[in-house]
Order: structure tokens, then C-alpha cells, then sequence
């Protein structure tokens, strides 16, 4: 393969999504196989800290969708997934789940938690909008994301948005937890975080921001995240929940 240019090294869209990348401090990277994995590999390797999503228990709306019957997954990828509690839940509906993270210390703790491996969900470990994504074929019925959204960059949205209209099916969900605007997360416009240098911790979002940013799907839901507590469900205030649905 032929070495790069230095100077003039833009050819593609993927190009242009790698310098964007480099716009931004190193300790700002919370998305890439090299530098956003050491962090989460970090992050998830004292287990007794008092994080909330550290509990086993799924999001208390991804259980509310798939009991009320609006949504009825057959298969499923978890975007950022974590320790596997929203996997595993979706494979005790009987959901055959992908399950994506870029740390191998959570994939690791998730693993750790099966308690029935020929069941369990298929673990990967890297890059769902990169070479990983590549592995993974759908379609799925549905692509849940819980907490992934809000660590990528503005223009990380571009590939995000590409997977999305790869693996999820016609018909199909497309479920995101990410932070409310005005209670967790920064709050400024996409391009100052560019003039920054930095994502201030994840970036919030409105309810309109989301039937913005995927005006390709049809909404059915978009709403704070009910606080839970002693319910066998994760619910946090702060968050903001979504629900779309491909058109058939």
C-alpha cells in the first residue's frame, strides 16, 4: 500500500473524519480503538466504584418497550455495551445480541457475568463504526445504545448515522440512552467544542436534537429516563431516552 502524503492526506470521507479527530487534545479521546479504549479499560477496571451503571440491571425503558410488547427483538446490537447488563436482558427475551465495546476490561466483566454461554450474547471487542462495525452483518431488529452517543464527537455522527443505515433492518428499532441537555453533559454548540479541543465530559442533547439528527427514523417515544431504585432496573434523571423505528 502506498505511503500517505504528509501535507495532503484528505481523499475520502474517512479521511476527513480522522482529522477531525486530531482537532481535539489527546486526553479528550473517548471513542477510538487507541486512546478512547485505554480510557475505558481504566475506567471499568475498579468494579467497586460507585458508578450507577455498574449495577446488573437493564435501562428501566428498554425493559418498558420490549413488556409492553412496542418492541419485539429477535436480534440485536448493543452499541457500547458495557458490562453486558442491557445484553443480557436482551437475550433473556430471546434476542440473539452483538454486543460491542471498545474496552476488552468491560467485555472481560461482562463475559465474567454469563451465566449461560451458550446463550450468551457474541462479544466484541473495538470499534463499531470502524473495522469491527465491518464484522458486524445485521440486519437487526434492533440497535440499542446506551451511553455511546454522547462520548463521539460531532462528526463521529456521520459514521454513526452510516451504520445505522447498514445493519438496522426495515421495520426495525433503534433505542438511545444518552445525557438531557440541562442536566448532565455540556451544553455548547457542536462547533465550539472544535475551538476547545475537548467534549467537557459528553455532550447533551434535547428531545429535539435526536428527531433531528435521525430524521430518517420515525420517532414513537422521547423522554426523560424514570429514576429508579430497589426496582431491578437502571433509571438515572439525567438521562434522556429515545425510541425510533426504520420505516418498513
Amino acid at each position: 500500500m502506498q505511503e500517505r502524503p504528509r501535507a495532503r492526506h484528505v481523499r475520502s470521507v474517512d479521511d476527513v473524519l480522522a482529522l477531525m479527530d486530531d482537532l481535539f487534545t489527546s486526553t479528550a479521546d473517548r471513542w477510538t480503538d487507541g486512546a478512547g479504549a485505554a480510557w475505558w479499560d481504566e475506567f471499568y477496571t475498579d468494579r467497586s466504584r460507585p458508578v450507577p451503571f455498574f449495577v446488573d440491571a437493564p435501562d428501566e425503558n428498554l425493559a418498558a418497550w420490549v413488556e409492553s410488547g412496542e418492541v419485539r427483538p429477535r436480534s440485536a446490537l448493543d452499541l457500547g455495551c458495557g458490562s453486558g447488563r442491557n445484553s443480557r436482558y436482551l437475550t433473556s427475551v430471546g434476542a440473539a445480541v452483538d454486543a460491542v465495546d471498545l474496552s476488552a476490561t468491560a467485555v472481560a466483566w461482562a463475559r465474567e457475568q454469563d451465566a449461560h454461554p451458550d446463550t450468551s450474547p457474541r462479544y466484541h471487542v473495538g470499534d463499531a463504526f470502524g473495522d469491527v462495525g465491518e464484522e458486524l452483518a445485521g440486519p437487526y431488529d434492533l440497535v440499542y445504545d446506551s451511553g455511546c452517543l454522547h462520548h463521539l464527537p460531532p462528526h463521529r455522527r456521520v459514521a454513526y448515522r452510516r451504520l445505522l443505515d447498514r445493519v438496522l433492518a426495515p421495520g426495525g428499532w433503534f433505542g438511545v440512552v444518552c445525557f438531557h441537555d440541562g442536566l448532565m453533559g455540556t451544553g455548547a454548540p457542536d462547533e465550539q467544542l472544535y475551538l476547545r479541543g475537548g467534549l467537557e465530559g459528553g455532550i447533551a442533547f434535547a428531545a429535539n436534537d435526536l428527531r433531528w439528527i435521525f430524521d430518517d427514523l420515525e420517532p414513537v417515544e422521547v423522554r426523560p429516563m424514570r429514576e429508579q431504585r430497589g426496582t431491578g432496573r437502571f433509571g438515572e434523571a439525567f438521562l434522556l431516552t429515545a425510541l425510533f423505528r426504520r420505516p418498513a
